[in-house]
């Protein structure tokens, strides 16, 4: 057992590769003062506003590092749904991400909320959300990715629902806090170990 050296400019994380191939027993959806928006058709800005905010804690980089058009063309594509997640004041705290595009498979493309909501049990009302909205009809499995950089929770949160692992793989690239993607601030749980140009 050997280990591999990163540079100090990259991350490496192991991705896990979850999948669901039936459909989830009824249950009661879990009480949230939160709602789901369909968001259809955002602008780039507000995307990535969200994007940032839900995501930046955790380095979510790959949709910040696109260009305007390339981002467009995806988060426009009829076979993506993209779902705010908002509070009472209608402030946006979450999003949910649907992909559609693969025959007979719906992916969880982007699930999550804003930190200061975490542990308060709203991840299972967005679970329940994201289950009515994944199984339609011609879906046969619904598949979500985590990686080490995720919460910690998370894979244990996608295996309570019901998710089964089924693949691993490991990724690498360059720290989106160098280039700056995102803030240095983002992702306190890993360290930076090159500094800033």
């Amino acid at each position: 057992m050997g280990l591999i050296p990163v540079p100090n400019d990259q991350l490496a994380t192991i991705v896990t590769t979850l999948e669901m191939t039936e459909r989830p027993k009824l249950r009661p959806l879990p009480a949230s003062p939160l709602r789901l928006v369909h968001w259809p058709e955002p602008s780039a800005a507000a995307y990535r506003t969200l994007f940032r905010r839900v995501g930046g804690p955790w380095l979510w980089f790959s949709r910040l590092a696109m260009g305007e058009d390339e981002l467009l063309a995806i988060i426009h594509s009829t076979g993506i749904e993209i779902y705010a997640v908002t509070d009472r004041s209608g402030i946006e705290v979450g999003m949910l991400e649907l992909d559609f595009r693969h025959t007979g498979a719906c992916e969880l493309s982007y699930f999550g909320l804003v930190p200061e909501l975490a542990g308060q049990r709203h991840g299972r009302w967005l679970m329940s959300e994201a289950m009515a909205r994944s199984w339609r009809p011609g879906v046969e499995r619904v598949i979500v990715h985590t990686c080490t950089l995720d919460h910690p929770s998370a894979l244990n949160f996608y295996r309570a629902q019901g998710f089964i692992a089924v693949k691993r793989t490991m990724e690498t690239f360059a720290d989106p806090r160098l280039a700056g993607l995102l803030p240095p601030e983002a992702g306190r749980h890993v360290p930076m170990l090159a500094k800033r140009r």
